[in-house]
């Protein structure tokens, strides 16, 4: 990028197109944006302009900034045009706490955290111990593997739905379903969103009949309850949203740190010689590479000034929550190099604010649990293709590898 374009990212011209080429190096390609200035003018897939956010403080300001919204009205005459109907009720994610403001974003939160506390994860730990060893039992004895197939995608997917109460038989087509979702504005997209929300809406009217001991017939009593804490529509956006974040995020937390482990073997045998390192270590892969590389949309309600950029009423904010953590201030050390030894490390890995993720403390104990057992079960791994061919994610707000081909033991 050369200084003239530079100058461009305070204007309305977008000084870069998020494609597949620039997700598939993304690290490498927002560090050079940020190095030029905190605010820039980006064209995400859907074809939309937005003001990027880029820089550590600047990120921790735009997701507490009181102009900065998830009410839509402000820009929906844009997303409109761009054919963008995500954030509407009935689509995928429209209606829940996710998508919302104070006062509903509170009362939404406050109905769900319970089960997303420290001491609930807690209580879960043995049985995402007996779900790893169950995943790695399957994968011994084979040579070579695609963890994500085999491993970094059923573990989140089977935590979270058996604390919502999903039957096991019914939970093939949420990988798909999600990652649909979460690509950019298309029918694919579309019908994505509204298949998850048709199965869970099912699925709560048979909760309403014949509730059982887990979370989503909880919320469906809360739905039912005669003080109206919780509408059918907040419930299903709200058990749509604990599907899709509740998995989608760990799986490719879990994949981003296993391709940071096979770039820096030295590492591996580190967190091999000394265990009790996993779980800090957690915090350096969230902080080097986030799974969830840009939070959701915020829409600006006034003008602004954000880094120096202006920001009119109606322009939207993408909050890049990855470079951001890369960027944040570390004290000792090479902040750009992975290093699983650093104390405290900093990020917006799991967001700032009203907004951070309810599901932090599931997803770190989820990660450590399983990549600790992993690499004390194969000693040997090591990935089947060179790690410059690892394919990504090639749209939309996550990042992570599609696919993980690995040898588990030598020829």
């Amino acid at each position: 990028m050369t200084q003239l374009e530079a100058s461009e990212a305070t204007s309305r011209s977008a000084v870069l197109r998020i494609t597949p080429e620039v997700k598939a190096h993304a690290p490498q390609v927002f560090s050079e944006l940020r190095a030029l200035g905190p605010v820039h003018r980006v064209q995400l897939g859907s074809g939309i302009d937005v003001w990027g956010v880029f820089s550590y403080e600047e990120a921790r300001e735009a997701l507490t900034h009181p102009a900065l919204l998830h009410d839509v009205t402000p820009a929906e005459a844009l997303l409109a045009e761009a054919g963008i109907t995500s954030h509407k009720v009935g689509v995928g994610l429209g209606g829940s706490m996710l998508q919302l403001d104070p006062p509903d974003h509170t009362r939404l939160r406050r109905l769900v955290a319970p089960a997303f506390s420290p001491r609930r994860t807690q209580l879960l730990a043995r049985r995402v111990q007996e779900i790893t060893d169950g995943l790695l039992d399957a994968m011994a004895g084979r040579r070579e593997v695609d963890l994500v197939e085999s491993f970094t995608a059923p573990l989140p997917i089977t935590v979270i739905c058996e604390l919502l109460g999903v039957p096991e038989g019914e939970r093939d087509d949420f990988r798909r379903w999600t990652s649909d979702f979460l690509s950019p504005p298309s029918e694919q997209q579309r019908a994505g969103g509204l298949s998850l929300n048709r199965y869970v809406s099912g699925l709560v009217d048979r909760k309403r009949a014949a509730p059982a001991d887990d979370l989503l017939s909880d919320l469906t009593a809360q739905s039912s309850a005669q003080d109206g804490r919780l509408s059918q529509d907040e419930l299903v956006a709200t058990a749509s949203l604990l599907v899709i974040a509740g998995h989608d995020t760990t799986v490719n937390l879990m994949g981003n740190a296993l391709v940071a482990l096979f770039r820096h073997p030295d590492q591996a045998r580190l967190l091999r010689e000394r265990p009790e390192l996993v779980e800090p270590a957690v915090e350096e892969f969230l902080r080097l590479d986030s799974s969830v590389e840009v939070a959701t949309m915020r829409y600006a309600a006034q003008d602004l000034e954000l880094g120096g950029a202006q920001i009119r009423r109606g322009d939207v904010v993408a909050v890049y929550l990855a470079q951001a953590s890369r960027d944040a201030p570390q004290g000792a050390g090479d902040p750009a190099a992975l290093d699983v030894t650093r104390p405290g490390a900093r990020h917006l890995s799991f967001g700032h604010g009203i907004h951070h993720c309810l599901g932090a403390p599931l997803a770190r104990m989820e990660a450590s649990t399983a990549i600790g057992a992993l690499l004390h079960r194969f000693p040997d791994l090591r990935l089947a293709v060179p790690v410059d061919e690892v394919r990504w994610i090639p749209a939309g707000m996550m990042r992570g590898p599609l696919s993980l081909p690995v040898l588990l033991m030598p020829e």
